[in-house]
């Protein structure tokens, strides 16, 4: 448990600068790059999700649920959720992209990124991911604030035919 508590509190200190960095990238005045088509999908539209899944996210590093299912062509909006006190995110990907961007995110904290395969969520509040699954597999997401993916903040999800 002190381990917990101790790796939060990193966490919280080392993301400060991270955690603005967030934020600013998502209010910019740059229209949003064309959709790119990613092993584990594309970014859908809201007005084609078929359904809702709720990913709520908290201090003690885990998602709720941490695994979800969809089929291949299904729209989904990703409702994730903070229940905790510091930042957290959702990133879409494969183990091996996840496992080279938590690295990228512990040599440089405050690198801002925002693209559709992600969430970035500030304490208490909520955003919506919309996502088209059109590859079927097994995939995997994760919280890549620094120290959180290390922490075993991560799941997986399944696009079955």
């Amino acid at each position: 448990m002190k381990t917990l508590k101790f790796i939060a509190a990193c966490a919280l200190l080392a993301s400060a600068n991270h955690v603005f960095s967030h934020e600013n990238a998502s209010h910019g005045s740059h229209a949003a790059p064309a959709p790119q088509q990613q092993a584990w999908g594309i970014a859908g539209q809201a007005r084609e999700a078929t359904r809702t899944i709720t990913l709520r996210m908290t201090d003690d590093m885990r998602f709720t649920p941490a695994q979800f299912k969809a089929r291949v062509g299904e729209t989904v909006r990703l409702r994730v959720e903070n229940k905790g006190k510091v930042l957290h995110e959702v990133v879409l990907g494969t183990q091996a992209s996840l496992a080279e961007h938590a690295a990228m995110m512990r040599e440089h904290p405050g690198m801002a990124h925002a693209e559709a395969h992600m969430a970035h969520v500030a304490p208490g509040g909520a955003q919506d991911l919309v996502w088209r699954f059109n590859r079927a597999g097994s995939f995997d997401f994760a919280c890549l604030v620094a120290g959180h993916f290390e922490a075993g903040m991560r799941g997986t999800f399944t696009v079955t035919p």
